[in-house]
């Protein structure tokens, strides 16, 4: 084999994408010295998405202050990427930023908009918004905000709405928007499909990681539900149920209601974005794999888009996994040939996860020999 095209997810509590990337491309060329491995590391949107695009794609951080999940100053960044910017939301109003101080009803989303002036005012044409590990719930309105959405109160006063306060919205005014950011092309990139509101909304599913109890989430849930309306009154806008809209405490909602964004899977973004259908066109194996395989990989995970993409373009491919679902076997719908599951003997979760670099490494070189056998 001549070429190999690595795409691996992260796989969750243990590796980057970029680790897993480096222990496979080190196993493969211990195999096969004379081999072209291109390392291709995927985003989520979460934290470490930024890092991932630089390495793919190169470019630089670029650091700024801005305001922080509670509106305190903080130094943040995003990635300058060729013709395009990339920001991880969570690089201003992310979880671990809060740590020990979450609280929902409070967090703003305004640093987020922030940064996307700074993009906007360098003149790059495209800005890439990764919408992961948000301590957010307040449907992109401080966002909106730091970029001149005004929002007003049943009084006529305005105000920053945040996931306690979106219930006191009686008018939305895009107006005074910044005239530039119509001209910019907003990508929201996300992996979940989950609308704004409701059982599988924003505040019932995510809000418990964000410190949310039961009566706090069915507020933030009310609140969710009032903003859709306030949307769909003043802007003529239905998010409510728009997949990803509820992506990042309805930021996702927010970035589609007031900046017009494209919703999109992360790995599709990722795939696009580094041109893997022509990488891969000339390789002669591509290799992917994430934490667990199971029924949830065909709605928009990284297996699934590689594998799919792959076969697009007619070159095989396969999985290297922490685990799989029992009794789901069918990979072929993934667009993959066969997948190999690192975990080879019954063990604790903790000792799945401190052998997990050996055991990739090994199974990535089972899974080298056994494709070589059939390319002799």
């Amino acid at each position: 084999m001549k070429r190999i095209v690595l795409v691996p997810d992260s796989y969750k509590g243990s590796l980057s994408s970029s680790e897993v990337c480096h222990i496979m491309k080190h196993t493969i060329l211990e195999a096969l010295p004379e081999c072209d491995v291109v390392c291709i590391p995927v985003a989520d949107g979460g934290e470490g998405s930024v890092d991932c695009f630089l390495e793919a794609l190169g470019g630089h951080k670029s650091y700024l202050t801005v305001t922080g999940p509670f509106g305190e100053p903080m130094r943040s960044f995003y990635g300058e990427c060729g013709n395009f910017a990339m920001i991880e939301m969570a690089a201003c109003a992310g979880l671990p930023l809060v740590k020990g101080k979450e609280n929902p009803l409070q967090a703003t989303t305004f640093g987020v908009g922030e940064l996307i002036l700074d993009a906007i005012s360098k003149g790059f044409p495209q800005i890439i918004i990764g919408l992961g590990g948000s301590a957010t719930n307040d449907a992109g309105c401080g966002m909106a905000a730091a970029l001149g959405v005004k929002f007003y109160d049943q009084d006529n006063v305005e105000f920053v709405p945040s996931g306690g306060t979106l219930h006191k919205i009686s008018r939305i005014d895009t107006t005074h928007i910044d005239p530039a950011v119509r001209n910019t092309k907003i990508i929201a990139m996300c992996d979940i499909s989950n609308p704004l509101y409701g059982e599988e909304g924003a505040a019932w599913i995510f809000g418990p990681q964000k410190g949310a109890d039961h009566n706090m989430i069915r507020f933030l849930d009310q609140g969710l539900r009032h903003f859709s309306k306030m949307v769909k009154k003043d802007l003529g806008a239905d998010i409510a149920f728009l997949p990803g809209s509820g992506a990042a405490g309805g930021l996702g909602a927010g970035l589609v209601a007031f900046l017009d964004a494209t919703m999109q899977m992360g790995i599709d973004t990722v795939l696009e974005l580094t041109g893997f259908s022509e990488i891969a066109r000339s390789a002669d194996l591509v290799i992917t794999g994430e934490g667990r395989l199971d029924s949830q990989t065909q709605r928009g995970k990284v297996a699934c888009g590689v594998g799919k993409a792959a076969r697009r373009v007619g070159v095989p491919a396969i999985a290297i996994v922490g685990s799989i679902e029992p009794g789901f076997f069918d990979f072929d719908s993934l667009g993959l040939s066969a997948v190999w599951d690192t975990v080879v003997a019954p063990m604790q979760l903790a000792d799945a996860l401190a052998f997990t670099k050996d055991n990739i490494s090994m199974m990535t070189r089972n899974a080298i020999r056994f494709c070589q056998s059939f390319s002799k």
